[in-house]
């Protein structure tokens, strides 16, 4: 009894845990909060599955209940045998029939919604003018950090993804080392990326859920790939498409911007004497993929973070220049030590990269 009692208690406290961890979510990465049509189908999916799952759970409970209750021994009928039925045709027509029927209802939507969301022929089409009618991202996952390629806009950025909100997006999806898996929790499931070939998918925002959540939401690395697999965030800027209009406009017109003070001007020598072999400060896509080692820094500082997990300020940029390694286990930035940087150019350097913005405030 006493055995009975303490698994008792242990399973009532991981229920207690289960639902106070499940009102952990954030609407900017919650799955459960679909932010697109490709979410909010995908949803409506899991739900009328997960409505047949539970009606067929409630009928087996009812069934076992009132067996257990209706031949339950006792004195009255301890010798009494129940009808058998073993044999029974009707009864087996009945338990092949209704799963059949069941699995046809749930095959038909799971079917339609999977050719529909699979169909990327609009990638490749293009208007009377030979322009493209969709907008394309092509992106590429590194350890541990995201690139973004926008193949017909001329632009390559990092880390911050910026799409329209009410429209289509199409993506291109390659890795550059190992596989991974690029996932927006609130617009759509996760779809792989791979060294040797290229997945496509698209995905779509809705101006309310991005307004309600601050236009921004979260991306993550869905495939363990490592050390700091969970640390390879990425964030969604999701705006009106005259706003995202203006962007572009600002990232293809982009100039090296001057340093405005004597601190950043010392900041730009530290930069072009230890960085700029690997970070590239343009954003035009012209250098070739396969030379992107490290994360474009044209807008570093119109970022959301840094690296991807931590907050957007100088003292977190000087953490992360010198301890990298701690902070992102695995991944190929090098640690700059007081020898190689001393606290000065850092400090100087910290402040170019602040500097750096295309977008007119």
């Amino acid at each position: 009894m006493k055995q009975w009692l303490q698994k008792g208690r242990l399973l009532s406290v991981f229920a207690i845990l289960a639902l106070v961890l499940s009102g952990c979510g954030k609407p900017y990465l919650s799955a459960l909060k679909p932010a697109g049509e490709v979410a909010k189908e995908q949803y409506d999916l899991i739900m009328f599955s997960l409505g047949i799952m539970t009606l067929v759970i409630i009928v087996v409970f009812v069934i076992f209940t009132l067996v257990i209750v209706r031949f339950r021994r006792t004195k009255e009928n301890e010798h009494k045998i129940p009808k058998q039925v073993e044999g029974s045709h009707v009864l087996e027509l009945v338990w092949t029939i209704i799963p059949v029927i069941l699995l046809i209802v749930l095959a038909v939507p799971t079917v339609a919604v999977t050719f529909k969301q699979g169909d990327v022929s609009a990638i490749d089409r293009k208007d009377a003018d030979g322009n493209p009618e969709v907008l394309v991202v092509d992106v590429r996952a590194h350890l541990y950090w995201w690139e973004f390629e926008y193949p017909d806009l001329g632009i390559v950025t990092s880390q911050d993804l910026v799409i329209p909100t009410d429209e289509k997006v199409y993506f291109r999806l390659t890795s550059a080392d190992i596989k991974h898996s690029f996932w927006i929790p609130p617009l759509g499931g996760k779809l792989d990326t791979n060294p040797d070939n290229i997945n496509k998918f698209y995905l779509s925002v809705d101006q309310d859920r991005a307004t309600e959540v601050g236009e921004i939401f979260y991306g993550k690395c869905a495939e363990l790939c490592g050390p700091s697999h969970a640390f390879m965030d990425f964030k969604v800027k999701a705006v009106p498409k005259g706003e995202f209009d203006q962007w572009v406009a600002d990232m293809q017109n982009a100039k090296a911007p001057a340093p405005t003070t004597d601190l950043a001007r010392k900041g730009e020598e530290v930069f072009n004497n230890s960085c700029l072999s690997c970070h590239a400060i343009d954003p035009s896509n012209e250098a070739p993929a396969a030379g992107r080692i490290a994360p474009n820094l044209a807008n570093f500082g119109d970022r959301e973070r840094i690296a991807g997990i931590l907050d957007h300020n100088e003292d977190e940029l000087k953490r992360w220049i010198r301890e990298s390694d701690t902070i992102k286990p695995g991944n190929k930035m090098p640690v700059f030590n007081e020898g190689q940087i001393s606290n000065d150019d850092l400090d100087a350097l910290a402040a170019y990269l602040m500097e750096l913005k295309v977008q007119n405030k």
